[in-house]
């Protein structure tokens, strides 16, 4: 089952936002995350909050989703504009789920419209869609662009068909590279994800799916360590004993063999697990995530936050629908966070990301820490003695311990 929301202080029925929320807004970008929470079957070792077709109706089929997410985007703005924030340009627009792309593009191109007429899309705005390679045709491609998408992330996840099988996906591999080439001839930016650590998975299955990968040679890709998370079926295939467990050693080792392969063809890594052609081809709305901008999310179960007030909608899509047909808001909690909170999220995210994390922004316990970690290899010695803490390759592999001794108990 999807994963448990946090807990939190309740929501507002009408949404107003915490005070906290407007300063300084009008020098933060705004994005807007869209989740569709649809897929065709609910892979094994996914945790989202997704539903297949049959699962629901009574106000929440797929069907009617896209006039309910439209609605949110209404309350949005009517929202933001209650709460005293400046009128913004969306910078960042990303469909998620799910699997966006069961909608089709008159649906989500009626999503990204009525965003642009509520907001406005700034010039160089980036839009961007997930999706499973068998749900989308050359025709459908070329109409996401024509409406303004920018980007398309096809999971990908592997090309060995016994590691695709394990993870319950149903497209197959000789797929990828021709939906790569229809998204090309549409003018879209292409980003694929993989998934490496599959129960079953050689090293030499790993370097397959690497070099098909980049046969495709895409403009960015992300490469996850499959994380067995708590209620899925995968989990219960494990402890039932009917595939092995992951291996952290397993795990270095493809992630070593990922960025020896992605560097030699010309990739660059701008955070732990994603790697980009170009700084213009990293994808500018999982940055907006990691540098703590603002973002409102559009969805069941989705997540916002607008300066250092936090808010999660409720994860069921019929509830979802009813709230918002009733004119409250979608959300079922939210936090506004202090200045240690903010801090330790400011460490935990922005230490992953090339860019690295200013020695000088660090608590005191956290600039001792640097010595340390420059002894263990963890971070790039030149970088740190110039002033920023940059995670070495070795430190990539440790991001959580490195994190550990940033921020001591």
């Amino acid at each position: 089952m999807p994963s448990a929301l946090p807990l939190g202080a309740p929501a507002p029925a009408d949404g107003i936002l915490d005070p906290q929320a407007a300063d300084g807004a009008g020098e933060r970008p705004f994005s807007l995350y869209v989740h569709v929470p649809y897929c065709t079957v609910r892979c094994g070792y996914c945790d989202f909050n997704t539903y297949t077709a049959t699962e629901l109706g009574g106000g929440a089929s797929q069907a009617e989703y896209a006039g309910t997410a439209l609605s949110e985007l209404d309350f949005a703005a009517d929202v933001l504009d209650r709460s005293g924030l400046p009128q913004r340009e969306v910078s960042t627009v990303f469909f998620g789920g799910g699997t966006p792309t069961l909608l089709n593009p008159a649906e989500l191109g009626s999503l990204l419209g009525r965003a642009r007429t509520l907001w406005g899309l700034a010039p160089d705005v980036e839009v961007t869609t997930e999706a499973n390679p068998e749900t989308v045709t050359r025709e459908s491609l070329a109409r996401l662009a024509e409406a303004g998408f920018t980007r398309v992330s096809f999971g990908m996840q592997s090309a060995v068909p016994h590691v695709l099988k394990v993870l319950d996906r149903v497209h197959r591999p000789e797929r990828v590279p021709q939906v790569v080439e229809w998204a090309r001839a549409a003018g879209l930016a292409v980003s694929l994800d993989l998934i490496y650590g599959t129960p079953g998975e050689s090293l030499s299955d790993w370097e397959h799916s690497l070099t098909e990968a980049l046969a495709c040679e895409p403009d960015h890709l992300s490469a996850y360590a499959l994380i067995i998370e708590d209620g899925t079926k995968l989990a219960a295939q494990i402890r039932r004993g009917e595939v092995p467990d992951v291996d952290d050693d397993d795990h270095a080792d493809k992630y070593e063999l990922a960025e020896e392969r992605l560097s030699a063809a010309g990739l660059h890594w701008y955070e732990v697990s994603n790697w980009a052609r170009t700084p213009g081809q990293e994808c500018r709305h999982n940055l907006a995530y990691w540098r703590g901008s603002d973002w409102w999310g559009v969805g069941p179960g989705a997540h916002s936050h607008v300066g250092g007030v936090r808010w999660w909608n409720v994860k069921h899509p019929r509830a979802y629908a009813q709230r918002l047909a009733s004119g409250v808001s979608p959300a079922a909690g939210k936090e506004a966070l202090d200045g240690d909170t903010r801090y330790v999220e400011d460490v935990l995210l922005r230490s992953r990301l090339a860019e690295g994390l200013p020695v000088a922004g660090l608590r005191p316990e956290g600039r001792t820490a640097v010595a340390g970690l420059i002894a263990d290899g963890l971070i790039d010695a030149p970088a740190a003695f110039a002033g920023t803490l940059r995670l070495s390759l070795r430190g990539r592999l440790l991001a959580d311990a490195v994190v550990r001794r940033l921020l001591p108990d």
